[in-house]
């Protein structure tokens, strides 16, 4: 019977040892799956293998072996004759192994004891867990399993955010009969839940952003975007204020009104509030750059790929699932966002390259190229949020310069900030979730480059190849004392074609660097004496 049952589970393994490929070899796969056994696979389980190293043998983890010894050890025997080898996001599945788990994907892990890299800053056991859960939950995700139970591999919160990122879709506008099961997670023989629940919630929090971006940009318009906001924030307790045309104009904040005019579509800033400590305590203030479709205006985009930046507004979307996730957490914090939501589009009524507008702080600020238009909608709302909030520390996400892209792709977001204190905690923040940042000059250099006009005071362009640093020397004109960072994810937020993460889809938004904010957040909660338990706490969870 045990070699009727090896021999009925080898003609079913298939490997999964290109992440890239997963869909397309999957789908070969499911060929040779009769209807009668697609029925029967409801239920799935991952589990993770560990790498040989030297003369030691491939290692099941601690809830892989009871799971062998639950089988008699079939399953460690198919893996033999698999000859797997437990590099990272390799592996197969194999069924019909167990009456309960009717498919079992094993993935490779890594090396055992796996901890952080300090030349890669980043902790490679908590990201190698995300992969393998990532790429195991897919795979069965696509089998048809209904159910997936995923190993804990020792740390469930990153299990739990590999494998809820990797199973999400944006089908939104696809028929029903056509779209991908998305299977329910549960955690496998471990009694860590609240940490698999903490996972869960960071994964969903990304999924929004994704959704937010990934959304048509006719289905995703500023009012949308407001409501989507409303959706997602109000049942949580904050509270959203949008405002209106006629607000905006009685504020001034004309370098905002400035590109929303060129639109038929009204713009509106949201104001959000999260109060998760003493009221009197001053908040950390978000500001998201929400551009829901931005053609470049009057100079216009190429056609080719124009539809890509219906996710110019992915600095929103990443601060509202970040807040909706502090909520969801009870961080002790208090969070003030404000989000401008406009379009940039060519029309009559549209600025023209070389149009000049005063600023709230009094400067005037030019605009000689309509397609970077960013920091002129960022401008006067972030010298209103100053005001408005007097917070702690600011924090603006936006997709800005195309430089970023080609200094360091989609490996990393880019930080450029005047506070050494800040940057170290986004960094040691990235490392933790595997969502890395990196810092880039903030340099007079570049200041005096964006204000060597005799015309006006500062240009939205400046003048040099250094797209990214110059549009952060802008904003850090309009931010000019406090504690302050400027996230440009315009590598990582969009689309990724290239190196995308195991647990991403390629070619679909990512809603990166959502959990990095988070992880921020975090530590911005805990008390300076207790952050460094906090940190710990969060790498054991």
């Amino acid at each position: 019977m045990a070699l009727r049952t090896i021999y009925r589970s080898l003609r079913t393994i298939r490997s999964i040892s290109n992440p890239e490929k997963q869909h397309l070899n999957f789908q070969n796969f499911r060929r040779f799956i009769s209807s009668d056994d697609q029925h029967k696979v409801s239920k799935g389980l991952v589990l993770g293998l560990y790498e040989k190293e030297d003369d030691k043998p491939v290692k099941l983890t601690t809830s892989g072996e009871k799971f062998d010894e639950k089988v008699q050890g079939t399953l460690m025997h198919l893996i033999k004759e698999s000859e797997l080898t437990g590099k990272i996001g390799t592996g197969n599945v194999f069924n019909n192994v167990d009456s309960e788990y009717r498919s079992v994907a094993v993935v490779g892990l890594g090396r055992e004891g796996a901890g952080f890299n300090e030349l890669e800053m980043l902790d490679e056991g908590l990201e190698n867990v995300r992969a393998a859960a990532g790429v195991g939950a897919r795979k069965l995700q696509m089998q048809g399993c209904i159910e997936v139970y995923v190993d804990s591999m020792d740390y469930p919160e990153q299990a739990a955010e590999g494998s809820g990122l990797s199973i999400y879709r944006y089908q939104e506008n696809k028929k029903k009969n056509e779209k991908t099961n998305v299977p329910k997670l549960e955690l496998y023989d471990s009694s860590e839940t609240n940490a698999w629940t903490r996972g869960i919630f960071k994964a969903d929090a990304q999924n929004l952003a994704r959704k937010l971006t990934d959304a048509p940009s006719n289905l995703m318009t500023p009012t949308l975007f407001a409501q989507a906001t409303v959706d997602a924030l109000c049942p949580c307790g904050m509270t959203v204020e949008i405002r209106a045309m006629d607000w905006i104009q009685q504020n001034h904040l004309n370098s905002f009104l400035y590109i929303a005019k060129g639109s038929c579509e009204p713009p509106i800033l949201l104001e959000i509030n999260y109060c998760g400590t003493a009221p009197e305590d001053k908040p950390v203030l978000l500001v998201g750059k929400g551009i829901t479709f931005n053609s470049g205006g009057i100079c216009l985009r190429k056609a080719r790929q124009m539809d890509q930046y219906r996710g110019s507004m992915a600095g929103a979307a990443v601060v509202v699932a970040a807040i909706r996730a502090a909520a969801s957490l009870s961080l002790p914090i208090n969070i003030a966002a404000v989000i401008p939501l406009c379009e940039n589009m060519p029309s009559g009524m549209s600025c023209k390259p070389g149009d000049v507008i005063t600023c709230l702080n009094g400067q005037i600020l030019a605009i000689e190229q309509t397609n970077k238009a960013g920091v002129v909608v960022m401008a006067d709302p972030l010298v209103y949020a100053q005001k408005a909030y007097k917070p702690r520390m600011v924090i603006d996400v936006g997709t800005m310069g195309n430089g970023v892209i080609k200094g360091i792709g989609s490996g990393a977001a880019a930080v450029f900030s005047n506070s050494h204190f800040i940057w170290k905690q986004l960094q040691k923040a990235g490392s933790i979730t595997g969502d890395r940042v990196w810092r880039m000059p903030l340099w007079k250099y570049y200041k005096s480059q964006v204000r060597n006009s005799i015309s006006y005071d500062i240009s939205n362009t400046g003048t040099g190849l250094a797209s990214s640093c110059l549009a952060a020397a802008v904003l850090n004109e309009f931010v000019p004392t406090a504690d302050w960072a400027h996230l440009d994810i315009r590598g990582v937020g969009m689309i990724t074609r290239e190196g995308a993460i195991p647990y991403l889809l390629r070619n679909r938004m990512t809603g990166r660097p959502t959990r990095t904010l988070i992880q921020f957040l975090y530590q911005m909660a805990c008390s300076e004496q207790s952050n460094k338990s906090c940190s710990d706490k969060s790498k054991k969870s």
